[in-house]
């Protein structure tokens, strides 16, 4: 069994999934969001992100973190350099937690799970909750896409190979 836990990164809202599982069969998963407000200062949000996730980490001993890869819009260059910042502290979350972190970018995700890169937001939600086998609505948004990247994670990890040579 591994617990992949995905991290859809965002300064207003980070989503969270967490499949554990094996292979192409989820046995259980769970998923959430981090929220912060545009009124505090760009440090603290970054601070609620870096020890929410960090605490998440330490509780569910995850075997590995999707992280979604960071892109820039041209005409929002700006949006790039701030989600690199979330970025960075989740994956110092990650380090400090001895957790090893991924990156998979949002068009291999909607590649893999819908067969369309440029899926938008309702499908790649659809095709998650297929793969999980739910009829409830993911939500918010972010949360879905964590669990996107989740279930990415434990369809590409290797069976263990300890005491195997």
């Amino acid at each position: 069994m591994e617990k992949i836990i995905g991290i859809d990164p965002g300064l207003a809202t980070t989503g969270i999934g967490i499949v554990t599982g094996s292979a192409l069969k989820v046995t259980t998963y769970a998923y959430g969001s981090i929220r912060t407000s545009k009124k505090m200062l760009l440090p603290l949000r970054l601070d609620r992100i870096f020890s929410e996730i960090l605490s998440v980490l330490k509780f569910e001993k995850p075997d590995l973190i999707v992280l979604e890869d960071i892109f820039s819009l041209k005409e929002y260059p700006q949006s790039g350099i701030t989600l690199g910042k979330v970025a960075g502290v989740i994956l110092l979350a990650g380090c400090r937690a001895k957790v090893p972190v991924t990156e998979i970018s949002v068009t291999e995700v909607k590649q893999v799970l819908t067969g369309n890169g440029k899926a938008d937001k309702a499908q790649l939600e659809r095709a998650v909750r297929n793969q999980l086998g739910t009829i409830d609505p993911i939500r918010p948004d972010h949360a879905s896409d964590a669990l996107a990247l989740a279930l990415i994670g434990l369809y590409r990890r290797r069976p263990s190979t300890i005491g195997q040579m």
